[in-house]
């Protein structure tokens, strides 16, 4: 008797509760449902989440209890979404959804769903009801969630909760970005990271990488993500002899992309942080000395070209004042045509023009990947791999003019019949373009004309800045050239060389090709085209002639010796080139600077807004 009175208060309670929250269906309490419902025990729905609720909030459509019974008004299925949109709207385009599961899969009868949220531990329980979660319980994530840590990852830390999606093969889209951006979303949390005694510059170091960069350009496909080294769920520090990173599986983790990798390859410094000097001193040292570099040469020439455009704008303004004032007398034969180069020289720089610009146009996207400009037009080249392919053919053709500008260094150094002297009197005379005493002072008294204390001085054939230019070259070839095959064959080089000299070879070719780009687009330009002397362009370039009167004005020595030589006349041109010619070679060049000036200012709003790690 004590039992069903019991009951009966209990199912009153209930009754209560649901009229007062709904009075318009107070004629059906829960206590009239339970009387025959049974198979819900009322204790257990009235702790659930769901105990405040009437029956009919979720069986719907009962509105006379007798038809009912009679069978003659039934309810409409449950509709969770009544009350959790959200949540069923994410459901509905889940994976498990897909697969025909419900709410009730995973929650149990919904009777007895519990309050509040499930704790990670029941989380991961609750997968592995239907999941193969062997892996992940012998993880380092699992042994956080078994001990109570809320910061280790479980499953719905990296697969969601309700919209869970299907990932696909192992070279899906989908799979291959979750695996680096689900562990991005803890790994970048500083703080978690710092109080868990995880390595804290993991994502940023990522991110600065080859794979990294191209991952932030959104092609996740071509380059390895977190969990192609770490495993997707077996994660676990080096340290562990069963850690897919520990030294002695590294080469084979290495191998699952790069088949030909062995030890040295494995030995590359993945997370290296260039920054501490005490961990890594090389790699310190190495990027202490580019960066050096870089501010030392941009400090100096940008000074240089400044100086020199206010010192020229003067002077162009005293010749311009001269001339209104006195007149001013043409040189005989002024307009007369000279050779200044040769059409393999032309051909050269063209290569050089088109190969660096190709470079600069592939290599800086990557290099500012977290810019979007840089999503942008490496959308344009068809996206990374395609701009890799371009890159490498650039490489080439700059090997190309490299090895023939070694040679024709050779033949003028001991095969020419037209060049006067022996060995170091060719390397070191007017001809050559290696440095030599003049270049100093040459120097000295372009300054001295900067500063208004001497004449403006005038050139031999070359002057100390071209030479730069030109050595520069050899130096780019060592750092970039060099470091860039590194890159590009690693598998084989890491057969000599141990896994840091890579993370060397990456800071070198990031560095020095940010200088290269720089300096030319910039420092060379103006030497070239913007000095006001030449401004806008200086065509020479393209089509290897130059006036009588610019070749005194700016080459007045070089003139003045080849009439003493008495062979002025060996470099006189009868005919100037064509006029398509002109019009083709010359809106390249105006091209070419514009699309080098472009970049210029997209790099500096990239250093402004952080960009260039």
């Amino acid at each position: 008797m004590y039992r069903f009175f019991v009951r009966g208060l209990t199912l009153a309670v209930l009754g209560l509760i649901f009229c007062s929250a709904s009075p318009a269906l107070a004629a059906i309490d829960a206590a009239t449902c339970l009387g025959c419902h049974d198979v819900v025990t009322e204790k257990a729905f009235a702790a659930s989440a769901h105990g405040g609720n009437g029956c009919v909030s979720c069986h719907v459509g009962i509105e006379d209890v007798d038809k009912h019974m009679n069978g003659e008004q039934m309810p409409a299925p449950v509709d969770c979404s009544r009350c959790h949109a959200d949540e069923v709207r994410q459901f509905g385009s889940s994976v498990h959804k897909q697969q025909d599961l419900d709410c009730s899969s995973c929650h149990g009868a919904l009777h007895e769903v519990k309050k509040g949220a499930l704790s990670k531990k029941r989380v991961v329980e609750t997968c592995s009801q239907c999941h193969d979660t062997s892996d992940y319980k012998a993880s380092v994530h699992w042994q956080g969630v078994a001990k109570g840590n809320p910061d280790s990852a479980a499953c719905s830390d990296c697969h969601g909760v309700h919209g869970i999606q299907a990932l696909g093969d192992s070279n899906s889209l989908v799979r291959r970005e979750k695996h680096t951006k689900a562990c991005v979303t803890c790994h970048a949390n500083q703080e978690m990271m710092k109080r868990n005694h995880v390595l804290p510059l993991a994502v940023g170091s990522y991110l600065n990488s080859y794979h990294g960069k191209i991952y932030r350009l959104g092609e996740p496909k071509l380059v390895a993500g977190c969990a192609d080294c770490h495993t997707a769920h077996k994660a676990l520090p080096k340290s562990d002899p069963a850690s897919s990173v520990n030294p002695k599986n590294k080469a084979q983790t290495c191998r699952k992309c790069h088949k030909d990798a062995g030890p040295g390859f494995a030995s590359f410094i993945a997370h290296a942080d260039h920054t501490d000097r005490a961990n890594y001193p090389i790699l310190f040292w190495t990027f202490a000395f580019m960066s050096t570099l870089l501010i030392s040469v941009f400090a100096v020439f940008w000074l240089h070209s400044l100086l020199w455009a206010l010192r020229g704008f003067i002077h162009n303004r005293q010749v311009k004042r001269e001339m209104i004032l006195h007149g001013h007398a043409p040189m005989k034969d002024g307009h007369r045509l000279y050779r200044r180069f040769r059409p393999i020289h032309v051909l050269l720089h063209l290569s050089v023009i088109i190969s660096f610009l190709g470079l600069s146009l592939t290599g800086l996207p990557l290099k500012f990947s977290d810019q979007p400009w840089a999503l942008w037009l490496m959308h344009q080249w068809g996206g990374p791999e395609v701009a890799g392919q371009v890159h490498r053919i650039c490489a080439v053709i700059t090997f190309g003019y490299f090895f023939a500008a070694c040679l024709m260094s050779a033949v003028f150094l001991f095969l020419r019949k037209d060049v006067k002297g022996n060995f170091l009197q060719r390397l070191f005379g007017p001809d050559s373009l290696c440095p030599n005493l003049r270049d100093w002072s040459d120097l000295k008294a372009m300054l001295r004309w900067f500063t208004f204390r001497g004449p403006k001085p005038t050139f031999e054939r070359w002057t100390y800045w071209e030479k730069f230019d030109f050595l520069a070259v050899f130096w780019g070839m060592f750092a970039i050239g060099g470091s860039g095959l590194l890159l590009w064959f690693p598998e084989f080089f890491s057969r000599f060389v141990p896994g840091w000299a890579f993370n060397v070879a990456t800071i070198i070719h990031s560095d020095e090709a940010l200088l290269a780009t720089g300096f030319i687009f910039t420092v060379h330009f103006f030497n070239t085209h913007f000095r006001p002397e030449k401004f806008p362009m200086d065509f020479v370039v393209f089509n290897g002639e130059l006036s009588k009167e610019e070749f005194i004005e700016e080459r007045g020595d070089q003139w003045l010796r080849y009439v003493s030589e008495g062979r002025t006349e060996e470099f006189h041109k009868e005919k100037p080139s064509s006029t398509l010619y002109d019009f083709v070679l010359k809106g390249f060049g105006f091209t070419a600077v514009a699309v080098g000036i472009s970049l210029v200012a997209l790099m500096i709003y990239a250093f402004l807004h952080g960009g260039g790690h």
